[in-house]
């Protein structure tokens, strides 16, 4: 039985007109079946968050491993452009060649020109809005929206 039916039958355990319970074996009994779930839901949720909690752990640490080798790859590329010159390698197992290409190179103190510039979108600061909120300031349109949060430790 899910939580809902459980409900349901514990309703159906008192008289609804007098108030009277009907069934009290029925109704302790449903009791504990009541808190067991909540109790295995509550342990099943600390369990998914301890795995999440693993899990991005173990992608930081994935991220950083890559991070490092993408770092090699680049300091081993720069090795072998400096050792090779230009001059072209080929073998059974890999083959180096070069190609040409160009970048934009923006000195210190250039301007340039605005149909050159990007500019990014604004964003609302929610951390400084509620701390404005919370000091009583009136923001047409903007609110403090109180909600709960259920905490399972």
């Amino acid at each position: 039985m899910n939580l809902y039916e459980i409900e349901n039958e514990i309703l159906n355990c008192v008289d609804m007109e007098t108030g009277e319970i009907v069934d009290i074996k029925k109704l302790e009994s449903l009791q504990m079946e009541r808190d067991q779930k909540i109790e295995n839901i509550g342990c099943w949720i600390k369990n998914l968050l301890s795995d999440a909690d693993a899990l991005d752990k173990e992608k930081k640490n994935l991220a950083a491993r890559q991070k490092a080798a993408e770092n090699k790859a680049a300091s081993l590329k720069s090795y072998l452009l400096k050792y090779l010159d230009g001059e072209k390698y080929k073998s059974a197992k890999v083959s180096i060649s070069y190609r040409t290409g160009t970048s934009v190179d923006i000195a210190e103190g250039a301007v340039v020109p605005d149909k050159f510039l990007k500019y990014s979108e604004p964003t609302p600061d929610k951390t400084g809005l509620k701390a404005a909120l919370k000091a009583g300031e009136i923001l047409p349109g903007i609110t403090l929206v109180a909600s709960q949060n259920i905490q399972i430790k």
